[in-house]
């Protein structure tokens, strides 16, 4: 008796199983269904092509702005702009860099305008330093990125993307970190030029042609999962360089489509390769400490790791104008 009732069971469920499977195939319903499904994932694959990838950003840019100065260059447009990377407890640098070379009324008759790069800090108590610093000087911009070693590159970006939005008919813009000395003589009278026709695609430092560091105990190793290569394309130190202004939109947009290396120098070498701009080598650029020898300082335009305090004994040496008598 049992198992007839087993068969019974079994038979019965085979046959609701078929007559499912019979309704499900001749109802309008469910072929319209299908149809759709097919005809949106033929869309889709139709949508998907090189160009759209090419155009999809996969390094987008989405920070909003904590602190920003957008008038800065509205009442004139300035000759050079410089962005000076730094951080939260950094303000004797800052300082100093607004007493001597930083100052933007140095020079009569040409415009200057001097901003400090800062990421958001994790100590609330500095980002409302930082603030009340603004809004006593308007020399700062900050995004809501954390500002970290790694994150340098967003730091830079983010100050692209301010020239880009905000001074976009400016000269030329400067690249520096907080600790540089910045002999201003020799950058705006003898490389720049003032009174000659100013460059387009222009970009030029202390160019450096290496590759990848894979020591993990390095400052700047780089994982050969992020760059894979064995040489990056030549580019500047990025303890100071100058371009045209121009290429500040190009770099940012570029970025865009760029992916994200923490080394910041090298990844806007990257950029510069995919633009076809190619960095011009100057001596004058010094990315290492240099023993202070104010006949020597007077034929550099960067020298690297010099403390607040140095950069005034510098800077007051060279105003006494000592120098001229090398």
């Amino acid at each position: 008796m049992a198992s007839k009732v087993s068969c019974l069971y079994v038979l019965t469920v085979v046959c609701w199983a078929s007559a499912l499977w019979y309704l499900s195939i001749t109802r309008p319903t469910s072929s319209y269904t299908g149809h759709r499904q097919i005809s949106s994932i033929s869309i889709a694959r139709k949508n998907v092509s090189f160009g759209n990838i090419r155009t999809r950003p996969i390094n987008p840019h989405s920070f909003d702005f904590l602190i920003n100065e957008p008038n800065k260059c509205e009442k004139s447009v300035p000759f050079l702009v410089i962005l000076i990377s730094t951080t939260h407890k950094e303000f004797d640098a800052r300082q100093a860099i607004r007493e001597t070379w930083g100052d933007e009324n140095n020079f009569k008759g040409i415009k200057i305008a001097t901003l400090f790069l800062l990421g958001k800090n994790a100590d609330p108590v500095l980002n409302q330093m930082v603030e009340q610093e603004s809004q006593i000087f308007h020399d700062i911009i900050v995004e809501d990125f954390i500002d970290s070693y790694h994150n340098l590159t967003l730091k830079t970006l983010m100050g692209m993307r301010w020239v880009a939005m905000f001074c976009s008919k400016a000269k030329y813009v400067m690249k520096t970190d907080s600790d540089i000395f910045v002999n201003m003589d020799n950058l705006i009278y003898k490389l720049l030029k003032p009174n000659t026709k100013p460059r387009r695609r222009y970009f030029t430092g202390y160019v450096i042609n290496g590759g990848p560091i894979r020591d993990v105990r390095s400052k700047w190793y780089m994982p050969r999962d992020l760059y894979p290569d064995s040489n990056y394309p030549p580019f500047c130190s990025g303890t100071g360089y100058i371009f045209s202004a121009d290429v500040a939109e190009l770099i940012y947009k570029t970025s865009l489509h760029t992916r994200l290396l923490h080394l910041e120098d090298v990844y806007v070498g990257l950029c510069l390769r995919k633009l076809g701009i190619h960095p011009f080598q100057n001596s004058g650029f010094n990315h290492w400490k240099m023993a202070y020898s104010l006949c020597r300082y007077r034929r550099v335009i960067t020298v690297h790791q010099i403390t607040p305090e140095e950069m005034h004994r510098i800077w007051n040496d060279m105003s006494s104008k000592k120098h001229l008598r090398c």
